[in-house]
């Protein structure tokens, strides 16, 4: 029965420095100017500038629709302010009607009240006349 042994610490890096060389040394052998080489290189680079022109595209639009949104949010905005000063301003004027109404009331019942005076000085001028008409006969 063959048992298992396990590599030791030093095997086990010394078997990784080996690879790391092996991988290596296959890179250098292969040429710079490998047809296969600069094919897959210039679709790299023709993938990375796709993903490129892509990702600026979408952050392009993102721009778009956030100023957009934030023109959209200042109109409503403004939309709102001027709302607000309708309503103030409608206020005023309402409150200026109220106190022209309560003025114009006041003269009303002031004007009611003097024509009131004016009709009993009249009344009584003209009992006093009568008065002195009745005793002037005698």
């Amino acid at each position: 029965m063959a048992a298992y042994k396990e590599q030791t610490f030093a095997e086990r890096q010394r078997a990784a420095q080996e690879a790391k060389k092996a991988q290596l040394a296959a890179v250098l052998a292969k040429p710079k100017d490998d047809p296969e080489a600069l094919r897959r290189a210039a679709e790299r680079k023709a993938l990375a500038e796709a993903r490129e022109a892509r990702l600026a595209e979408k952050e392009r639009l993102k721009r778009e629709e956030r100023e957009r949104r934030e023109a959209e949010a200042r109109a409503a905005e403004e939309a709102r302010l001027a709302a607000l000063e309708a309503a103030r301003i409608a206020e005023e004027e309402r409150k200026i009607a109220e106190e022209a109404a309560k003025k114009e009331a006041k003269l009303a019942a002031a004007a009611r009240v003097i024509a009131d005076e004016a009709a009993r000085k009249a009344e009584r001028d003209a009992r006093y006349a009568a008065r002195k008409a009745r005793i002037g006969k005698r």
